[in-house]
């Protein structure tokens, strides 16, 4: 049974809106100009087509109506898509001009084949609406066949701008009309649209940024320089003849309506001056002054883009640049770091939002180093809004970048304040892929980290839960011997946590411990006997432990180990007999009772205990011959 008059109204209907929709979309202001122009211009030619089949919609057939309805949804893609090119970065849609493109075909391509399956020849529609209709199906099959191809004078623009150190003027001027950025306005919001980018995790490659960056910077500075009146509006022009000019609305913070001076951005994406927003958040608030929205976390992102697009206008206003004050020069909060040492700071957190990759590598080097130094560093480089900006360099391609990172973030977590900072800038799943892929230097520092962070109880489960046991392990196998320490400080530490026992054992933990164990040259007996320790508190653990034949090793290490491992040895050994008769028969034939009862006279308290209790049950079974080997 085929669809009833009323459906079929309805689809007809739904195409009509479609492409009223279509025609609303505002004009398209970028490089895509030409071939979105194009599309929109050759759909808008169908509109009398489907005015003239709803009057008749009762006549179309089931084959009729799928073809529309097959339409009706290329029509939604053009909309979508149209208004997606409509937005966002435009020098990111000139550099990537080539892919636009070809999606513009691939649509025209489903179009033409869609319409080619509308027998509209046959409908009863007048003449001149079937010419017309006939006309822009020649069209978009002529634009199947042949693609709409990129403005070659755009990419050969785009090319010497970013190759060139001061491309000449009237490229500059060209590149500036096809992008359609001609005012500061027009820079203010291409500036915010990579900024987007820089906080959407994996939006766009360093490289990419970095091009973007450059492209843009050469045309800020062609409009202010070389033609100052044509970067501003009308508005903006009488500003200037007037003592007081008035500060445009996204200059000022929501919450103070006074000019920022440090703008920074919170997790809705909205921006406020950061002493105004941290008063908000100490104040207890959990969400948006302007939105409402709950924060997600209450990490603060510096808005370098912003921040100079201000520095921008009160230089072309005549106004005063502000200067934020040090806070943390306050002494309430510990720290006397110089103006010097935080305009320091601000300098090095600049080239990590906007600097090339060596002015990343080389800020973040120089933060860890800071780090490391002092207690009044880490505070101020936290303050000043870096710890954001070093966990996005964690993804950098660069090595050398995401070791001085890590490490950077390493130093930063001594203090207890950064750890809560660093966990709300979402740094636990980037510091487990460094821990996984970065170089060894990185890795052994990511594990350091994890251990620094794991020292709050509730970050033990989120840093488990993000999938940093089996990195550990890895790391514990195949680390150099500072590697194989910190993963075994930050598996201990985190197995605190009951279910990160199960994540460790379940990734196979034991085995390499017991290697460890036995290897006494190896330096790592301490490390090992100790995570064996936690483990056997649990069945899992328990269970994987005896798996592994651990009886001869530990009755050895409790007979000649250090007193912290002949206690760990009895806690394990405990865990093991406790309720289970085999293993007390076993440590029976291996003598356990004699080196036991000399640890329950001369051993650490724990130890007295835990070999008091192992005797107790020793004494109650009878003896087993063990198989000479």
């Amino acid at each position: 049974m085929g669809p009833s008059d009323e459906a079929k109204g309805v689809v007809v209907s739904q195409l009509v809106e479609a492409i009223k929709d279509i025609s609303s979309l505002p004009e398209c202001k970028n490089a895509s100009k030409k071939i979105c122009s194009n599309l929109v211009r050759r759909i808008k030619l169908l509109s009398p087509l489907f005015d003239e089949i709803y009057d008749r919609y009762e006549e179309l057939d089931d084959d009729e109506i799928e073809g529309l309805k097959a339409l009706k949804v290329c029509f939604d893609t053009v909309k979508e898509f149209v208004k997606s090119v409509n937005e966002g970065s435009k020098i990111l849609q000139a550099l990537q001009i080539d892919k636009i493109a070809d999606k513009f075909h691939q649509v025209t391509v489903q179009i033409e084949e869609t319409l080619s399956q509308i027998p509209y020849s046959l409908l009863n529609i007048s003449e001149e609406v079937r010419e017309q209709t006939e006309l822009v199906h020649a069209q978009f099959t002529r634009a199947k066949v042949r693609m709409d191809s990129p403005d070659p004078q755009l990419q050969m623009d785009l090319a010497i701008v970013q190759k060139e150190k001061d491309p000449d003027h009237a490229i500059l001027k060209r590149l500036s009309e096809t992008l359609h950025l001609r005012t500061v306005n027009d820079l203010k919001k291409e500036s915010l649209a990579l900024h987007e980018m820089v906080t959407s995790s994996g939006a766009v490659s360093d490289d990419l940024f970095e091009t973007m960056s450059c492209i843009l910077k050469k045309l800020k500075d062609f409009i202010v320089t070389v033609n100052p009146d044509v970067s501003m509006s009308e508005g903006e022009k009488s500003v200037i003849r007037h003592r007081s000019p008035v500060i445009p609305d996204d200059f000022r913070c929501p919450i103070s309506l006074e000019l920022m001076k440090d703008p920074v951005i919170v997790s809705t994406g909205q921006t406020y001056e950061r002493s105004c927003i941290q008063k908000w958040l100490d104040a207890g608030h959990k969400t948006c002054p302007k939105t409402q929205q709950t924060l997600l976390h209450t990490a603060l992102t510096p808005n370098y883009v912003l921040k100079s697009l201000i520095a921008l206008w009160c230089e072309s206003n005549g106004v005063e640049l502000p200067k934020k004050q040090a806070g943390c020069r306050n002494k309430k909060s510990g720290s006397s770091s110089s103006d010097t040492d935080r305009a320091a700071i601000d300098t090095l957190l600049q080239k990590l939002a906007n600097g090339n990759s060596e002015q990343q590598r080389a800020a973040a080097g120089e933060l860890r180093l800071l780090a490391k130094r002092k207690a009044d560093n880490r505070v101020c480089i936290a303050e000043a809004g870096a710890i954001p900006l070093l966990v996005d360099l964690l993804s950098s391609p660069d090595s050398r970048t995401q070791e001085h990172a890590v490490t950077a973030l390493l130093n930063l977590s001594i203090n207890e304040a950064n750890k809560g900072t660093i966990l709300n800038a979402g740094a636990i799943p980037d510091i487990v892929d460094v821990l996984k892929n970065g170089s060894m230097e990185a890795r052994e520092n990511a594990a350091a980290t994890l251990f620094s962070l794991s020292v709050v109880d509730e970050n033990k489960v989120a840093i488990g839960a993000a999938g940093a046991i089996p990195a550990l392990i890895d790391l514990l196998c195949q680390g150099t011997p500072r590697g194989k320490k910190d993963a075994a400080t930050a598996i201990f530490n985190l197995s605190i946590y009951q279910g990160n026992k199960v994540r460790a054992v379940r990734a196979g933990i034991v085995p390499p411990l017991m290697r460890l164990l036995k290897d006494a040259g190896g330096g790592m007996v301490d490390e090992a006997l100790a995570i064996l320790a936690i483990l056997a508190s649990h069945q899992e653990g328990k269970v994987a432990i005896g798996q592994a034949a651990p009886m001869p090793v530990l009755v050895e290490v409790i007979r000649t180990g250090s007193p912290r491992n002949r206690e760990n040895a009895a806690a394990v050994l405990w865990s093991l007999c406790a309720g289970d008769v085999n293993y007390l028969q076993l440590a029976k034939g291996l003598g356990a009772e004699e080196v036991l009862k000399e640890l329950s006279e001369n051993g650490t308290d724990r130890a007295k205990r835990k070999a008091g209790s192992v005797l107790e049950l020793l004494q109650r079974i009878e003896p087993v011959v063990v198989p000479q080997v």
